[in-house]
Protein backbone atom coordinates (compact mmCIF):
# COMPACT_ATOMS: atom_id res chain seq x y z
CA UNK A 1 0.00 0.00 0.00
CA UNK A 2 1.02 3.51 -0.52
CA UNK A 3 1.94 5.66 2.52
CA UNK A 4 0.68 8.34 1.06
CA UNK A 5 -2.72 6.56 -0.50
CA UNK A 6 -5.86 8.63 -0.27
CA UNK A 7 -7.56 8.50 2.83
CA UNK A 8 -10.48 6.55 1.06
CA UNK A 9 -8.31 3.94 -0.02
CA UNK A 10 -6.37 3.69 3.16
CA UNK A 11 -10.07 3.57 4.92
CA UNK A 12 -10.84 0.89 2.68
CA UNK A 13 -7.73 -1.06 3.20
CA UNK A 14 -8.10 -0.82 7.17
CA UNK A 15 -11.69 -1.45 7.10
CA UNK A 16 -10.70 -5.40 6.06
CA UNK A 17 -9.12 -6.13 8.76
CA UNK A 18 -11.31 -5.02 11.46
CA UNK A 19 -14.29 -2.42 12.42
CA UNK A 20 -12.82 1.13 12.42
CA UNK A 21 -14.39 4.16 12.30
CA UNK A 22 -14.07 7.04 9.57
CA UNK A 23 -13.47 9.62 12.86
CA UNK A 24 -10.56 6.97 13.81
CA UNK A 25 -9.45 6.49 9.92
CA UNK A 26 -9.05 10.45 10.18
CA UNK A 27 -6.95 11.16 13.42
CA UNK A 28 -4.98 7.84 11.90
CA UNK A 29 -4.04 9.64 9.11
CA UNK A 30 -3.02 12.46 10.91
CA UNK A 31 -0.96 10.38 12.49
CA UNK A 32 1.25 8.82 9.57
CA UNK A 33 1.07 12.02 7.88
CA UNK A 34 2.90 13.44 11.07
CA UNK A 35 5.61 10.53 11.23
CA UNK A 36 6.15 10.67 7.41
CA UNK A 37 7.42 14.08 8.14
CA UNK A 38 9.28 13.59 11.12
CA UNK A 39 11.15 10.40 9.77
CA UNK A 40 13.00 12.70 7.17
CA UNK A 41 14.80 13.54 10.30
CA UNK A 42 14.36 10.75 12.89
CA UNK A 43 14.40 7.37 13.01
CA UNK A 44 11.13 6.61 14.36
CA UNK A 45 10.56 2.83 12.09
CA UNK A 46 12.77 1.21 9.63
CA UNK A 47 12.69 2.73 6.22
CA UNK A 48 12.30 -0.45 4.33
CA UNK A 49 8.86 -0.49 6.53
CA UNK A 50 7.31 3.15 4.76
CA UNK A 51 6.02 1.60 1.90
CA UNK A 52 3.71 -0.45 4.14
CA UNK A 53 3.30 1.26 6.64
CA UNK A 54 -0.37 1.22 7.30
CA UNK A 55 -0.42 -2.73 7.61
CA UNK A 56 2.87 -3.41 8.68
CA UNK A 57 2.45 -0.76 11.51
CA UNK A 58 -0.93 0.83 12.11
CA UNK A 59 -2.90 -2.68 11.51
CA UNK A 60 -0.70 -4.23 13.20
CA UNK A 61 -0.90 -1.65 16.26
CA UNK A 62 -4.89 -1.63 15.45
CA UNK A 63 -4.56 -5.43 16.45
CA UNK A 64 -3.73 -4.26 20.60
CA UNK A 65 -6.90 -2.54 21.51
CA UNK A 66 -8.75 -5.17 19.37
CA UNK A 67 -7.48 -8.14 21.80
CA UNK A 68 -8.68 -5.98 25.17
CA UNK A 69 -11.72 -3.66 24.17
CA UNK A 70 -12.68 -3.28 27.40
CA UNK A 71 -9.43 -2.18 29.12
CA UNK A 72 -9.86 1.77 29.19
CA UNK A 73 -6.48 3.08 30.56
CA UNK A 74 -2.84 1.51 28.75
CA UNK A 75 0.49 1.94 29.62
CA UNK A 76 3.28 1.30 26.42
CA UNK A 77 6.30 0.46 27.18
CA UNK A 78 9.20 1.51 24.82
CA UNK A 79 6.61 3.26 23.05
CA UNK A 80 9.19 4.44 19.89
CA UNK A 81 7.53 6.09 17.26
CA UNK A 82 4.54 5.15 18.62
CA UNK A 83 3.24 2.00 17.71
CA UNK A 84 1.03 0.70 19.10
CA UNK A 85 0.99 3.38 21.90
CA UNK A 86 -0.70 6.50 19.50
CA UNK A 87 -2.59 4.02 17.45
CA UNK A 88 -4.07 2.79 20.78
CA UNK A 89 -4.78 6.63 22.12
CA UNK A 90 -6.51 6.80 18.90
CA UNK A 91 -9.04 4.50 18.95
CA UNK A 92 -10.05 4.82 22.59
CA UNK A 93 -10.68 8.53 21.82
CA UNK A 94 -13.79 9.78 23.15
CA UNK A 95 -14.26 6.95 25.23
CA UNK A 96 -14.97 7.49 28.87
CA UNK A 97 -12.01 7.51 31.41
CA UNK A 98 -9.76 6.46 28.61
CA UNK A 99 -6.11 7.15 28.60
CA UNK A 100 -3.04 6.07 27.24
CA UNK A 101 0.81 6.57 28.98
CA UNK A 102 3.33 6.45 26.90
CA UNK A 103 6.70 5.32 28.09
CA UNK A 104 9.92 6.78 26.26
CA UNK A 105 13.33 7.50 27.25
CA UNK A 106 14.95 8.90 23.71
CA UNK A 107 13.56 12.90 24.66
CA UNK A 108 13.43 13.66 20.85
CA UNK A 109 10.73 10.37 20.48
CA UNK A 110 8.94 11.60 23.34
CA UNK A 111 8.83 15.49 21.75
CA UNK A 112 7.51 13.51 18.68
CA UNK A 113 4.93 11.19 20.71
CA UNK A 114 3.67 14.38 22.65
CA UNK A 115 3.10 16.49 19.11
CA UNK A 116 1.45 13.38 18.08
CA UNK A 117 -1.01 13.80 20.94
CA UNK A 118 -1.76 17.39 20.18
CA UNK A 119 -2.06 16.56 16.71
CA UNK A 120 -5.14 14.28 16.63
CA UNK A 121 -6.36 14.94 19.79
CA UNK A 122 -5.99 11.79 21.80
CA UNK A 123 -5.66 10.96 25.61
CA UNK A 124 -2.68 10.09 26.31
CA UNK A 125 0.24 11.17 28.60
CA UNK A 126 4.19 10.89 27.46
CA UNK A 127 6.72 9.71 30.19
CA UNK A 128 10.15 10.61 29.25
CA UNK A 129 12.47 8.12 31.27
CA UNK A 130 13.40 4.69 31.05
CA UNK A 131 10.59 2.07 31.97
CA UNK A 132 12.06 0.92 35.16
CA UNK A 133 11.96 4.05 36.51
CA UNK A 134 8.92 5.60 35.55
CA UNK A 135 7.10 2.07 36.77
CA UNK A 136 8.66 2.17 39.88
CA UNK A 137 7.84 5.61 40.83
CA UNK A 138 4.21 5.16 39.27
CA UNK A 139 1.44 7.67 40.66
CA UNK A 140 -0.65 8.13 37.65
CA UNK A 141 -3.55 5.44 38.91
CA UNK A 142 -4.56 2.30 38.08
CA UNK A 143 -3.78 0.61 35.26
CA UNK A 144 -6.09 -1.82 32.89
CA UNK A 145 -3.41 -2.93 30.21
CA UNK A 146 -0.10 -2.91 29.35
CA UNK A 147 1.21 -3.17 25.75
CA UNK A 148 4.69 -3.79 23.91
CA UNK A 149 5.57 -3.92 20.18
CA UNK A 150 9.16 -5.35 19.34
CA UNK A 151 10.60 -4.38 22.43
CA UNK A 152 12.52 -7.31 24.13
CA UNK A 153 11.89 -11.04 25.15
CA UNK A 154 9.26 -12.02 27.04
CA UNK A 155 10.73 -12.37 30.42
CA UNK A 156 12.18 -8.38 29.71
CA UNK A 157 8.71 -7.75 29.11
CA UNK A 158 7.22 -9.24 32.28
CA UNK A 159 10.02 -7.64 34.03
CA UNK A 160 9.26 -4.46 33.44
CA UNK A 161 5.77 -4.53 33.85
CA UNK A 162 5.69 -6.20 36.82
CA UNK A 163 5.15 -3.25 38.90
CA UNK A 164 1.61 -2.85 36.52
CA UNK A 165 0.70 -6.56 36.47
CA UNK A 166 0.83 -7.16 39.64
CA UNK A 167 -1.96 -4.75 40.65
CA UNK A 168 -4.05 -6.74 38.37
CA UNK A 169 -2.91 -5.20 35.02
CA UNK A 170 -3.29 -7.55 31.84
CA UNK A 171 -0.30 -7.33 29.06
CA UNK A 172 -0.94 -7.91 25.23
CA UNK A 173 2.39 -8.30 22.96
CA UNK A 174 3.33 -8.24 19.76
CA UNK A 175 5.50 -11.52 18.89
CA UNK A 176 6.85 -13.02 15.61
CA UNK A 177 7.39 -16.51 14.66
CA UNK A 178 9.50 -17.69 16.90
CA UNK A 179 6.55 -16.64 20.08
CA UNK A 180 6.56 -20.18 21.11
CA UNK A 181 10.37 -20.61 22.43
CA UNK A 182 9.51 -16.77 23.95
CA UNK A 183 7.06 -18.57 26.34
CA UNK A 184 8.58 -21.69 27.00
CA UNK A 185 11.52 -19.87 28.45
CA UNK A 186 9.67 -17.20 29.91
CA UNK A 187 7.95 -20.24 31.49
CA UNK A 188 10.99 -21.12 33.47
CA UNK A 189 10.50 -18.23 35.53
CA UNK A 190 7.19 -16.81 35.42
CA UNK A 191 3.86 -18.45 35.82
CA UNK A 192 0.51 -16.67 33.65
CA UNK A 193 -2.24 -17.63 32.15
CA UNK A 194 -2.02 -16.64 28.39
CA UNK A 195 -4.23 -16.15 25.17
CA UNK A 196 -3.03 -16.51 22.14
CA UNK A 197 -4.46 -14.46 18.95
CA UNK A 198 -3.41 -15.11 15.34
CA UNK A 199 -2.08 -11.99 13.55
CA UNK A 200 -4.41 -10.39 11.42
CA UNK A 201 -1.14 -8.80 9.22
CA UNK A 202 1.06 -12.28 9.72
CA UNK A 203 -0.54 -15.37 10.06
CA UNK A 204 2.80 -17.02 12.04
CA UNK A 205 2.93 -13.52 14.32
CA UNK A 206 0.64 -13.71 17.34
CA UNK A 207 -0.58 -11.52 20.14
CA UNK A 208 0.03 -12.33 23.35
CA UNK A 209 -2.62 -12.12 25.95
CA UNK A 210 -1.28 -12.46 29.31
CA UNK A 211 -2.93 -11.94 33.36
CA UNK A 212 -2.00 -12.87 36.39
CA UNK A 213 1.71 -12.59 35.84
CA UNK A 214 3.73 -13.72 38.81
CA UNK A 215 7.63 -14.59 39.36
CA UNK A 216 8.36 -18.20 40.02
CA UNK A 217 10.03 -18.56 43.42
CA UNK A 218 14.06 -18.22 42.98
Amino acid sequence: MNAAGGLNHVGQDVHKYGDVSRETVDRLQAYVDLLLKWQKAQNLIAPSTVPDIWVRHVVDSLQTTWALPDARVWVDIGSGGGFPGIVTAIVLTGQPGAHVHLIESNQKKAAFLRTALRTVGAPGTVHAGRIESVAKSWGSGPVDAVSARALAPLSELFRLCEPFTKAGARAVFHKGQDYAREVAEASHTWSFDLVEKESVVDPSSRMLLFSHIVARPS
